[in-house]
């Protein structure tokens, strides 16, 4: 893995539910604009370890009998088989995607990355000040995770706006807007790419 130099040095990268449940069209949890920007998000990893900036693969993993699942979405889990259940094939990164050697699985049981989980102090113990997020879905894993990245101080959140994804291109501008008018950078992956080390 790099080593961060320059502006990189303290940033983490958040993958956030790239996994086949929320991107294969075959899935019935699948986000409609999931697939692609598979592409993107590959390209935006690479870009990262490049710049030795640390990789966060979040992800959602669910008891087989959905008892760790919110009260709302219960009722999916039936005979032991739920969206993203852990250790079936659905919970697993889509194809193109795959943690390397000392990257981080951070597993959440709800929307923002930072509930009931260690993630701000695994941030906070790795001298991470700053966040770039990529995944699925804007209005919900998203959003609350920028939401709650926003109020814990990390500065600068970027979202990179064509590597993350949602049901429709409507809902996922109108989510955009609103985390750009809370101060988050919200660049393309292109302007991304091309933004100095230093």
């Amino acid at each position: 893995m790099a080593t961060a130099a320059g502006k990189w040095i303290g940033t983490a990268m958040l993958v956030i539910d790239m996994q086949n449940d929320f991107i294969l069209p075959s899935s019935p949890t699948h986000v409609a604009g999931g697939l692609a920007i598979v592409p993107a998000v590959i390209r935006a990893v690479s870009v990262a370890r490049d710049r030795g900036i640390s990789v966060i693969w979040v992800v959602r993993e669910h008891d087989p009998y959905g008892r760790d699942v919110e009260l709302f979405r219960r009722h999916a889990y039936v005979n032991g088989k739920g969206p993203v259940t852990r250790g079936l094939k659905g919970a697993e990164l889509v194809e193109g995607l795959s943690a390397e050697e000392g990257e981080y699985k951070l597993v959440k049981t709800r929307f923002s990355a930072f509930f009931g989980t260690h993630l701000n102090s695994l941030l906070q113990s790795s001298g991470i000040k700053s966040l770039v997020v990529v995944g699925v879905q804007t209005p919900n894993c998203i959003r609350q995770t920028v939401f709650d990245a926003v109020a814990s101080d990390y500065l600068p959140v970027t979202v990179i706006v064509d590597a993350t994804a949602a049901a429709t291109t409507k809902i996922h501008s109108a989510n955009i807007h609103d985390m750009h008018n809370i101060g988050v950078s919200t660049p393309t992956l292109e302007e991304w790419c091309s933004e100095p080390d230093a």
